[in-house]
């Protein structure tokens, strides 16, 4: 679509902000470095341009119309986005993005990472950041599918396709967790895989678009209610609708307030193998300083560990005469449910 000749330019309404702001045209004058009269010529020309009067001058002092004002209103607008662009196209030139998007698995514990964000801000790079949540084959589906730059927590085999690079972020331990007043929770432990396929399983919807969704520690049979999210999930545990595995760093601030139990199972996979992905032709400075960042051995270890300030050993939160669970390796065919 062809653009016309603009009666509008970003001079003029320059000039428009600044009288309004310094309340007459010879301050505006002075603020813009310009004669009085060439500023009084500027608004003349606009208003001959738009054939609108943009100030009432009948009194002592001008002031705006109707017009005028909604040009000021929408003419700042206009001008805020200009100096963005302006200062969005010097940063490219340096090699920063404009904007790099950022996929965090469900594992992924948004409130450590914050953080992170807030130090690559101090870079005052002009990069804006887009933050989405992603479950399961999701996160990788988000990078493969360009929806993403990077991928924190993908899990899974990597796309046979190629083209990426994985490291290794960290491995999140999960175990079984149902509200008290669940009828698995008086059960002697451990559980046995007959039990806990008698009860409804709560499981967080793979996020894939384009790639097949996956299922993980579901069993064939059993009665499943999917969420949203890993809030939602451990929400609907607490409430009862059903049992299911959690992280533990999510499930111990449950069983720290008696809301959730923690239950030993025969089948069980304690860890899971998480990691983070970008493609290989990338070479933004934004995405190096993350990938950088996530070097950090302390920063890996905090984004799969506990919330800050809440119980993170296997001791905190349970129910009394609730013995300890023992942590086992047994068959992945008891994988950790999402």
């Amino acid at each position: 679509m062809a653009i016309g000749p603009m009666k509008l330019s970003l001079e003029a309404l320059q000039v428009l902000d600044a009288i309004d702001r310094r309340g007459s045209f010879a301050a505006a004058a002075e603020e813009l470095f310009r004669v009085p009269s060439a500023v009084t010529y500027t608004v003349q020309k606009l208003e001959q341009d738009l054939d609108v009067a943009l100030f009432d001058r009948r009194g002592h002092r001008a002031v705006l119309t109707a017009p005028g004002l909604e040009l000021l209103q929408q003419g700042r607008h206009l001008l805020r986005a200009a100096c963005e662009l302006e200062f969005r196209v010097k940063r490219l030139a340096t090699g920063w993005e404009t904007e790099l998007r950022i996929a965090l698995d469900a594992v992924i514990n948004v409130d450590r990472f914050l953080p992170v964000l807030a130090d690559f801000y101090r870079e005052q790079s002009g990069t804006r950041v887009r933050v989405s949540g992603e479950v399961l084959g999701g996160t990788w589906d988000a990078l493969v599918s360009n929806r993403v730059d990077l991928a924190i927590g993908v899990s899974g085999e990597s796309p046979a396709s190629g083209g990426y690079a994985v490291r290794p972020l960290g491995s999140v331990e999960f175990v079984f967790a149902v509200a008290p007043s669940h009828p698995l929770a008086a059960r002697p432990e451990p559980l046995r895989r007959e039990q806990i396929l008698a009860y409804r399983a709560v499981a967080v919807g793979d996020t894939s678009r384009n790639q097949p969704p996956r299922s993980v520690g579901l069993l064939s049979g059993q009665d499943v209610l999917t969420v949203p999210s890993l809030e939602a999930k451990i929400a609907a545990q607490v409430a009862g609708l059903g049992c299911g595995y959690l992280p533990r760093f999510a499930a111990m601030v449950e069983a720290g307030v008696r809301r959730l139990v923690i239950k030993e199972v025969e089948e069980h996979n304690p860890e899971e193998r998480a990691g983070y992905a970008w493609r290989t032709g990338e070479k933004g400075r934004a995405l190096r300083w993350f990938v950088k960042r996530l070097e950090d051995p302390q920063v890996r270890a905090a984004l799969l560990g506990p919330h800050q300030g809440r119980p993170a050993n296997g001791t905190a939160g349970r129910t009394a005469g609730q013995p300890a669970p023992r942590r086992t390796r047994a068959s992945r065919r008891g994988a950790p449910a999402r």
